[in-house]
């Protein structure tokens, strides 16, 4: 998939307005009225938070206290869970008592939020930096959230049992699968990867199809699942999933974040896919199984194409009457705080600004030089073009909620248990999976 900074397909404002309508009843994110009431200028900012950490509430807690001595305004700063945001959000909006500053993690609610005009362009702030890949999603070249990290799921693997048995880094699907069938040993399974219908799935367990070149559509938004070039490629990673599977622990079909990772921090598996934080855990819990882990890509059956899982997150400036000041705050703390606020979860948080990895003070953080060699490597996920940088959410020829709905629907993780659960042949699975995805752009 093209990277979005590049195309030179980006739909236009009323384009992508019209996609907005015909996908966001199915989303539930139908277009709402501007409020009547806005933030009053020159009182509090208010900040909607998600990452509710304990360091990084702190965090917020301490720069909210010093921003108010340095300018005298207050800063209100409210932490909920990411999965409760958007509803906080548009809540606010449809109540006339909008936050001035938001946090989300699903570029289709950026979607919405720019094309209702809730939100404003940030180019202010990102045009001053360099990016990794794939992470700004322009539309008519403005910037609508200013994103702090990557969430990449890659895939985690214990150095000690590969050393114990002899095994290689793979580089094919047939040689990821005989060291998970080889690692097994009494507590231990060979892999986790969910089937479930639930975001784990969508997030951890496709990157092996999109290593091996699946795209969903084109560029008119044609479903491609199930033509006559990625039907065959959809078909073989099933049927590869369904031998990974004999490797796994009881209740694939449940298994969500939190479980792969508790696994993983346990040491009862040998490969797992998640993000930074499986390394924070362990580090906390479980130093012996951290000093173990090491990271690779998802790779395709022939050894010749990597990927990764794309995930991210961001803040958006909304268009109240204290525009002015949470901009300037924003300008602040990107700006000052930067740094402070990545260290509160030094490697889970992987930047997204490029400058950030060559900052000595960036690096110069325990964890981080710890694990260096993992932030590393992600930061070539990140600026590698051989790398395929994808997800459900974010496949297509340009930002739209169209790829969103598919995420929400659940259609890929659904062709999973076809296969899996029910033994549906591969190829059935898949053309029923294309039809569904029809129906739910429709």
């Amino acid at each position: 998939m093209r990277d979005f900074r590049k195309s030179k397909r980006l739909l236009s404002r009323r384009q992508t307005l019209k996609g907005l309508g015909a996908a966001g009843v199915g989303l539930g994110l139908s277009s709402f009225p501007a409020p009547a009431v806005k933030a009053q200028s020159g009182g509090p900012i208010r900040f909607l938070n998600t990452e509710t950490g304990r360091e990084t509430l702190a965090f917020f807690d301490r720069i909210a206290q010093e921003y108010e001595e340095l300018t005298g305004t207050e800063v209100i700063v409210d932490s909920v869970p990411l999965s409760e945001s958007f509803t906080k959000i548009t809540n606010g909006i449809r109540a006339g008592t909008p936050y001035d500053i938001g946090t989300v993690g699903f570029i289709g609610h950026v979607l919405l939020l720019a094309d209702e005009g809730h939100i404003v362009p940030v180019n202010e702030l990102t045009d001053a930096h360099q990016w990794g890949n794939k992470i700004l999603f322009p539309l008519d070249g403005q910037v609508f959230w200013y994103p702090f990290d990557y969430n990449l799921s890659v895939i985690y693997y214990r150095k000690d049992v590969y050393e114990e048995n002899g095994l290689s880094v793979p580089t094919t699907w047939d040689e990821f699968v005989a060291n998970s069938e080889a690692s097994v040993a009494g507590r231990r399974r060979g892999s986790l990867f969910p089937i479930g219908s639930n975001g784990a799935t969508n997030w951890m367990s496709f990157a092996f199809m999109w290593a091996e070149g699946v795209e969903l559509f084109d560029d008119e938004w044609n479903v491609l699942l199930d033509n006559d070039e990625m039907a065959p490629k959809a078909a073989a990673y099933l049927d590869m999933m369904a031998r990974l599977y004999e490797t796994m622990p009881p209740g694939a079909l449940q298994a969500s974040y939190a479980d792969v990772l508790s696994n993983m921090v346990a040491g009862t598996l040998t490969h797992g896919p998640y993000a930074g934080r499986v390394l924070e855990a362990a580090h906390r819990d479980n130093p012996e199984v951290a000093a173990q882990l090491d990271i690779m890509p998802y790779m395709d059956s022939a050894g010749e194409q990597t990927a990764v899982s794309h995930g991210y997150d961001g803040w958006i400036v909304m268009n109240t009457d204290n525009l002015g000041p949470a901009m300037e705050f924003m300008r602040w703390m990107t700006n000052e705080r930067m740094i402070d606020f990545l260290h509160t979860t030094p490697v889970h948080f992987q930047p997204a600004r490029l400058d950030i990895y060559d900052n000595e003070r960036w690096r110069d953080n325990p964890m981080i030089q710890q694990y260096g060699h993992v932030l590393e490597m992600n930061r070539r996920f990140i600026t590698d073009d051989s790398v395929i940088l994808t997800s459900i959410d974010t496949q297509g020829p340009a930002p739209d909620v169209r790829p969103g709905k598919i995420f929400e629907s659940f259609v890929l993780p659904e062709m999973l248990q076809n296969k899996i659960l029910r033994d549906m042949d591969s190829a059935e699975a898949v053309a029923q999976a294309a039809a569904r995805m029809r129906e739910v752009i429709a």
